[in-house]
C-alpha cells in the first residue's frame, strides 16, 4: 500500500498484490487540476515516484493498471483540441507517460490495437446519460515485457456507463493467457 519516496503522502492512491505469479499494481494517479500550480506540481512528482518504483517490476509478469489521469495522444480523445487547457492532456503529464513506455512497459491497448479510438472515460450530460464527445483514453493497463507476450485481448466495458448512477469511467481490462 502507497508509493515509496515519500513518507507525507498518506493518500492511498497504489495498491500492489501478488496472485499467482502476477504483480498487480493498481493506481490512481493524481489529476493536477487546476494546472499549472500546486496540484499539477504534485502530479509530476507522484509520476516521477511512479516511474522509479516501476523500474524495479519490469523484471516480474507485471501490469499496472488503473486511472493514470493521462492521455497520452490524440488518438485517446475524440476531441483533442477540447483538453489543451487540462492537467490530463499537458506535455509534461504525456511525457512522463513516454518515460514509462521507454523504460520497456507495453500499452496493453495499444499493443492489440495500435491505431483504433478507445475510450475509458467521459463526462457526464447534463440530459442524462453521457457526452460521447468527451470521451477519453485515461485509464491504462501497462505490462511488462514479459507479460506482454500473453495479452490474449484487451478491452473496455463501455455498457457499464448506461448503468443507473455510473462512474464516469468505464473499466478497462485485460485477458491474459498461461
Amino acid at each position: 500500500r502507497g508509493l515509496p519516496g515519500d513518507p507525507d503522502d498518506t493518500h492511498s492512491r497504489y495498491l500492489e498484490a501478488e496472485i499467482d505469479g502476477l504483480v498487480v499494481g493498481c493506481i490512481y494517479l493524481p489529476n493536477g487540476n487546476p494546472a499549472p500550480g500546486p496540484k499539477f506540481d504534485y502530479k509530476l512528482r507522484w509520476f516521477e515516484r511512479l516511474v522509479d518504483y516501476s523500474k524495479s517490476l519490469l523484471g516480474e509478469r507485471t501490469v499496472l493498471c488503473g486511472d493514470f489521469n493521462v492521455v497520452p495522444t490524440e488518438i485517446d480523445a475524440v476531441v483533442p483540441r477540447r483538453w489543451l487547457g487540462d492537467a490530463v492532456f499537458f506535455p509534461e503529464s504525456r511525457e512522463a507517460y513516454a518515460r514509462m513506455l521507454s523504460l520497456g512497459w507495453v500499452d496493453a491497448m495499444r499493443l492489440i490495437h495500435p491505431g483504433k479510438g478507445i475510450y475509458t472515460y467521459w463526462n457526464f450530460s447534463y440530459r442524462g446519460g453521457y457526452d460521447r464527445s468527451s470521451g477519453l483514453r485515461m485509464d491504462h493497463l501497462l505490462v511488462s515485457p514479459s507479460l506482454a507476450e500473453s495479452i490474449l485481448a484487451p478491452g473496455v466495458d463501455v455498457e457499464t456507463r448506461g448503468w443507473e448512477k455510473p462512474s464516469d469511467h468505464a473499466p478497462a481490462w485485460i485477458d491474459v493467457g498461461g
